[in-house]
């Protein structure tokens, strides 16, 4: 497929894997990592930034859900977002929570350049793990 068809179907994993469908980002990060490890920060680069554009995505959605519409948010989401702030998102890496939390910080008009280093630094530190899990097990 070559390193560029690898990086762009990781893209698209990542960036599908921050909404509600499944992308199944770290499968398709741990077998770049394990048949091409000269490639591991690249790829955790290009899973980071689709990931964190996927999760501004929800965010940008949660903008767009009007202040009486927060009955259609899941509560528990809005309230941890409400109490911990933007910095809840640093969590949004977690499957389903994360995108409830992401609606829920757009909902909430966080500062949307903190809600993208938020989304980020937790997403990074991810990949960064999974990477360095398959880089232990495949050698």
């Amino acid at each position: 497929m070559g390193e560029w068809g690898q990086l762009a179907g990781l893209f698209v994993s990542s960036f599908v894997s921050a909404t509600i469908l499944p992308g199944n980002s770290e499968i398709v990060l741990g077998a770049i990592v394990a048949t091409e490890p000269g490639m591991r920060w690249s790829a955790i680069a290009v899973a980071t930034v689709g990931n964190t554009l996927g999760g501004m995505t929800s965010y940008g959605l949660g903008r767009l859900i009007p202040a009486e519409g927060s009955r259609k948010l899941a509560p528990r989401a809005v309230a941890f977002a409400r109490r911990y702030g933007v910095w809840t998102l640093l969590l949004s890496w977690v499957p389903l929570a994360g995108d409830a939390l992401c609606v829920a910080s757009g909902w909430l008009r966080h500062d949307w350049r903190l809600a993208a280093l938020a989304l980020a630094a937790g997403k990074l530190a991810r990949y960064v793990a999974v990477a360095e899990g398959v880089r232990r097990f495949a050698t």
